[in-house]
């Protein structure tokens, strides 16, 4: 199917594309939304708007991302990232969070990131691959290496609504795991505090 081309400057006046970005603004802060977050970030770089907007709904997203994090670790609730489209793009904002943690070198902010979305996803695959990256960043991988070394891109399901988080490595996702198993010891380790809170 032939993508239709985008005219940006007909959009940027487009009343009606813009009012539809307005609304989104709008609901996006009232309900704290951070899937129509990323609607509105989509939109906005359709229309290239200047970067300081772009930056706000960034900076809105991670903001409210993690206040929502926090709120389902006090409460022990899990992301359900099948059915839930709110949830999915909380547990995506913080996956891309992290993911620029480990771009930036931050290994520490990224590993603890990579296991609370072990720790929050209800999804057994992506729980493994979380647990998959926060072992790569333990075993001192950077992230060129995990990326150029681990991960197999040949296979990305455009309409996978979970293609955002990187789930397929160069070797099964069970034998990656045996062959991490001390980092993933440590990784459970360190997750024993969130079990804890639950008693």
């Amino acid at each position: 199917m032939e993508m239709p081309e985008i005219h940006v400057e007909e959009l940027k006046k487009d009343p009606e594309f813009l009012a539809n970005i307005k609304r989104l603004e709008e609901e996006c802060k009232n309900e704290e939304s951070i899937a129509k977050g990323y609607q509105l970030l989509d939109a906005q770089l359709v229309i290239e708007a200047p970067e300081d907007e772009i930056n706000e709904i960034f900076t809105f997203i991670v903001n409210t991302s993690f206040d929502k994090l926090a709120e389902y670790l006090a409460e022990h609730k899990n992301f359900d990232v099948t059915n839930d489209v709110e949830e999915r793009a909380i547990a995506r904002a913080i996956y891309e969070h992290a993911i620029q943690r480990y771009s930036e070198n931050d290994k520490k902010g990224a590993k603890e990131m990579f296991l609370v979305l072990h720790h929050t996803i209800d999804h057994k695959v992506l729980k493994d691959a979380m647990m998959i990256h926060a072992c790569a960043v333990m075993a001192g991988n950077s992230f060129d290496d995990f990326i150029e070394n681990m991960v197999d891109v040949s296979y990305i399901d455009e309409n996978d609504p979970l293609a955002f988080f990187i789930q397929t490595f160069v070797q099964p996702n069970d034998i990656l795991l045996t062959m991490f198993a001390r980092y993933v010891k440590e990784g459970e380790e360190a997750l024993k505090v969130l079990e804890e809170d639950k008693k």
